[in-house]
């Protein structure tokens, strides 16, 4: 009886502990359900028109997330020029699709083409992708520290071009009147229509993602992010693997930039600062590097906390965007002590 009792003894001081271990062997699992009820609950308390918005502006950041991931996480490039790629398919849509009768800016007409938007957005990923491959063959060359110095370069100029080539982007005034997608004379105006049309878009980033990382080409990049030299042992040319990603990376992106813009119906160089590449990369930190289900966990976090803030009572919204980044600051603090590889990583950064 007494080592009955002892054994119960010993067992109960030993509960936390065991509690701790199981909870960082399932914390994917435990993340994946806490992140998926909290945003059932929020949605549902905040009505169908807003969970309709919520979900659209997920799948945006999503697409974002788990082009990066393949960059970030699969190979092992820490870059922050990502916004680049996203304002380059916006703005391409945009001057391509606007139709209103012109645009003045300073006596000089903007150029109109008044384009369908699917006309528009291979336009948008194929310019993308060449100047993911001008820019990536000039990257080549850089590893480490230097690659995230020379990324933050590319988001710095692709920002300025937004502001400067006015005859184009019309500067900071932006461009509006960005239609709405049209499939056989029918135009998605519809919010729940154009959902379903971005879930589309997100569903195939993800299956291509997922066909490239577990393909061979995707083992050759996680060789590359694991010894980069090593793996030219073997014959492998790791610049053409890294290039290729990258420019794969950058598309999906531009893919993104062109679905925020027919969105939003508008544009402007805002959008595309360089603390949005951050936190893009904070996203995929979170959700977990070299894991495609993690770039969804980690969108649909933070669009939840950049949303859900908006709505805790007694904080005045010029506070809002404050708080946002020190909750997030916060979690990423916490990861990088205690589960660097993100929630549901299989590398740490």
């Amino acid at each position: 009886m007494q080592i009955r009792q002892l054994e119960i003894s010993q067992n109960f001081s030993r509960l936390p502990q065991t509690l701790l271990f199981s909870l960082r062997n399932h914390l994917e699992i435990w993340a994946t359900v806490i992140v998926i009820l909290a945003a059932a609950t929020f949605m549902l308390s905040r009505g169908t028109g807003f969970s309709i918005t919520l979900v659209t502006v997920f799948a945006i950041w999503a697409m974002l997330a788990v082009s990066l991931n393949l960059v970030l996480g699969y190979t092992g490039l820490l870059s922050v020029g990502h916004v680049g790629f996203y304002g380059i398919g916006a703005y391409t849509a945009a001057v391509l699709t606007a139709n209103p009768r012109q645009e003045l800016l300073e006596g000089e007409i903007i150029q109109i083409f008044a384009w369908p938007f699917f006309a528009a957005l291979p336009v948008a990923v194929l310019l993308c992708g060449v100047v993911a491959l001008i820019v990536g063959v000039a990257f080549s060359r850089f590893r480490d520290d230097v690659y995230v110095l020379v990324s933050f370069g590319f988001a710095i100029i692709a920002y300025n071009v937004f502001v400067n080539w006015q005859w184009v982007t019309r500067g900071p005034f932006g461009i509006h009147q960005i239609p709405k997608p049209v499939i056989f004379g029918y135009t998605i105006n519809d919010d729940l229509e154009f959902l379903l049309l971005t879930l589309a878009f997100l569903a195939i980033i993800v299956g291509i993602s997922w066909l490239i990382v577990t393909s061979s080409f995707g083992r050759v990049l996680k060789a590359v992010r694991e010894d980069e030299d090593a793996i030219e042992v073997f014959g492998y040319r790791s610049s053409r693997y890294k290039l290729a990603i990258w420019v794969i990376s950058a598309m999906m992106a531009g893919l993104a930039g062109a679905m925020l813009a027919t969105y939003t119906s508008f544009v402007d160089p805002n959008s595309f600062i360089l603390l949005e590449s951050i936190l893009l990369v904070a996203i995929v930190i979170l959700g977990g590097l070299a894991s495609i289900w993690g770039s969804l966990l980690g969108a649909l976090a933070f669009v939840l906390l950049e949303e859900g803030v908006r709505f805790v009572p007694f904080l005045p919204p010029e506070h809002v965007g404050q708080v946002r980044q020190i909750i997030l600051g916060t979690l990423l603090v916490l990861l990088m002590l205690f589960r660097p590889q993100g929630v549901a990583g299989r590398f740490k950064l």
